[in-house]
């Protein structure tokens, strides 16, 4: 049996109301009461139950926070940002992993505001997510989407501008002498997705390369996705010269799929992509990237949300556009193998 309020009072000789204050920290204990309380808690192993102490007050002093892929590097640093600005402000975060399933994801949410979080920073699977989140928007629950923006919804959001990244990445592309671009990409229910593709288009528009739908991929944004999704650019009838994929783990499959053709990159195939892997990039200087600020998104959002949360933010949403930097390395097919940023 869970140790209770009540035990620990038994124990100290005291009321629950007197251990609730210890707990909390309140006046009106005096130092004798606080440490056979104290002495109480540790014999006990008395753990406080956060949730039902939110039934009492309505604060748990807890925010949900729910992502679609752990396992994709761009996350982490999005996690730690969340995690240092919400403890910075006293809070705790519960970190849920969707695996980009919408089902999943609809129980996650379902389940952290049954456990009376505060408020919920959401990195959407997809647009179908907007069915999730349009009840809680309805009630006025503290929301912040990240990375992702939701069709319809009006809701704080914090996303990066991906157009203008994918058009830059693309540009330098044509700018060392590439004509034949492949692009891996999301499938069309992501606005990340989109985004970039835009980018992409509006880089060969400006170039006045034609745009040719069958160098466009959509697959899943993971590992086995670039894989897949290289293997068909491979196949084609005139193999392109460089292909930019959406994220850095479809560049990883792709990269894959390239050296089990026996192609090297550069050589063979020039290769880009959204995202730096940072421990990879200290290892070896070798992808030409778009570079997202991705701790900024998890710091940035939880300052939106626990402003939400308070009650200091207003009553119109707002929208944080992140600007992104180019880094080119080799990987590109650049002459130079020094590492540029600009």
């Amino acid at each position: 049996m869970a140790v209770t309020l009540r035990d620990v009072g038994k124990r100290a000789g005291v009321s629950s109301m007197t251990v609730s204050r210890v707990i909390n920290g309140r006046e009106g204990v005096d130092v004798e009461t606080q440490k056979k309380v104290e002495e109480a808690i540790e014999a006990l192993d008395y753990i406080p139950n956060r949730i039902a102490r939110g039934l009492t007050s309505q604060k748990t002093a807890t925010i949900g926070l729910v992502i679609p892929d752990v396992v994709n590097p761009f996350f982490s640093p999005v996690v730690r940002g969340a995690e240092m600005t919400a403890r910075k402000a006293g809070y705790r975060v519960l970190l849920c992993n969707t695996e980009g399933d919408l089902r999943l994801e609809r129980d996650y949410i379902e389940d952290l505001v049954a456990h009376r979080v505060e408020g919920l920073l959401l990195a959407p699977a997809n647009d179908q997510s907007r069915h999730s989140v349009f009840p809680l928007l309805r009630r006025d629950f503290p929301l912040v989407l990240l990375d992702r923006a939701l069709p319809d919804l009006d809701s704080d959001l914090i996303v990066s501008d991906s157009a203008t990244g994918a058009r830059r990445l693309v540009e330098h592309l044509i700018a060392v002498g590439h004509r034949d671009i492949a692009h891996i990409t999301d499938a069309d229910d992501t606005s990340t997705g989109r985004e970039r593709l835009r980018g992409y288009r509006e880089a060969l528009a400006a170039a006045g390369i034609a745009f040719r739908e069958e160098l466009v991929f959509r697959t899943t944004v993971d590992q086995i996705g670039g894989y897949r999704a290289a293997q068909h650019v491979l196949d084609l009838e005139r193999v392109p010269t460089a292909i930019f994929t959406v994220n850095n783990m479809t560049v990883v499959g792709a990269m894959q799929a390239l050296r089990e053709c026996g192609m090297a990159v550069p050589d063979d195939m020039a290769l880009v992509c959204f995202d730096d892997v940072e421990h990879l990039a200290v290892l070896s200087p070798f992808l030409t990237v778009i570079d997202q600020p991705a701790e900024t998104f998890g710091s940035l959002g939880a300052q939106l949300l626990l402003e939400r949360i308070s009650g200091k933010a207003g009553k119109r949403s707002r929208r944080i556009v992140l600007q992104t930097d180019l880094i080119v390395r080799i990987s590109c097919g650049s002459k130079s193998g020094v590492p540029l940023r600009s």
